[in-house]
């Protein structure tokens, strides 16, 4: 059975790597050019720099050490092509639900509303990079994909 503390740290590891992705992302992604994926990367980017934040201080909180950032990540594949770059953002993306959707399981009370919250705004920024709505967003056994 997964702890809490064990919830909260691999969802703090998905933030890590989603900063990471979103800002390789980023760099290839033209402002001008592709102005519709920019915007939602760097709202993307911002969230996710949020949630890692308040998450490292929430562990931080509990008495215990917030997992770091790895030395480096895999880079996802495509990224040389704007469908690549909206295919990799959703991949990410729709990781980050299942790693929310395992928090909402393993919390109650405030920290529940939390994590159902950084579920529910997953699922909307899914829909900024191709997504399509979900039942059950983070839950791949209902998932439609």
């Amino acid at each position: 059975m997964t702890t809490e503390l064990d919830a909260l740290q691999e969802t703090l590891a998905a933030e890590h790597a989603a900063v990471y992705v979103l800002g390789l992302i980023g760099s290839r992604t033209s402002q001008s050019a592709e102005a519709d994926l920019y915007t939602a990367v760097r709202a993307a980017y911002d969230a996710h720099q949020e949630s890692r934040d308040t998450l490292i201080g929430e562990i931080a909180g509990l008495g215990a050490t917030p997992s770091p950032a790895a030395a480096a990540y895999t880079p996802p594949a495509g990224l040389e092509t704007t469908d690549g770059r909206y295919h990799a953002a959703l991949a990410m993306e729709q990781g980050c639900a299942s790693t929310y959707a395992a928090l909402v399981g393993a919390t109650s009370g405030a920290q529940r509303l939390e994590a159902i919250g950084l579920l529910n705004e997953v699922a909307a920024r899914e829909l900024s990079f191709r997504g399509i709505p979900e039942i059950f967003p983070g839950a791949d056994e209902y998932a439609d994909r």
